[in-house]
């Protein structure tokens, strides 16, 4: 397969910009944060060398688009189209705005926008999913906001502490997102 184009992409609020192996700092630092541990179900430790080699990974992937998500100079998270399959036209969306300080600013909302439109104008996608956990409410509401629509539940599909949480997973196809109203 070709060379995936890997733009950068730009909002009011927010760059995006691909994530490339000199990030590594900034991501390997986000991973103190426990409240994103917990939104992105994330249980495992990784090493700076663990970080540096998944970033390698993204950037040669013909898959996946990472994207930094910048407010000003600072990346202040991450937003992913990846498993993109170019036959059914489908892929799997994440975000995760990093430190505490930089959600409900409005910045997670413009990237997932941005990303979402990329992906059905761009790569001329049709479905676009994701899977958020049952107690991430800001996220549910974020993604409802973008036009994706609740399509399950993966019961007990993440143990959290010792406490079994479900997972909802939510898609958006490109028929939903050119006929929202806006």
């Amino acid at each position: 397969m070709s060379a995936l184009v890997k733009p950068s992409l730009f909002g009011k609020l927010v760059k995006l910009r691909p994530l490339n192996v000199a990030d590594a700092q900034a991501m390997y630092a986000s991973l103190d944060d426990e409240e994103a541990m917990k939104l992105t179900g994330t249980q495992r430790n990784y090493s700076f060398e663990d970080v540096e080699k998944h970033l390698k990974r993204c950037q040669d992937a013909t898959d996946r688009l990472d994207f930094a998500v910048l407010s000003e100079s600072e990346i202040v998270g991450e937003v992913v189209l990846n498993n993109i399959d170019f036959v059914n036209k489908s892929a799997s969306f994440r975000i995760a705005i990093w430190a505490a300080k930089n959600r409900n600013r409005g910045f997670g909302a413009e990237a997932t926008n941005l990303v979402v439109q990329y992906g059905f104008e761009t790569l001329k996608l049709n479905r676009i999913e994701l899977e958020v956990y049952s107690y991430n409410e800001r996220a549910k509401h974020i993604y409802s906001k973008a036009g994706f629509i609740y399509e399950g539940t993966r019961r007990q599909a993440l143990n959290w502490q010792g406490e079994w949480v479900d997972a909802h997973m939510m898609a958006i196809l490109n028929s939903d997102f050119f006929n929202k109203d806006i």
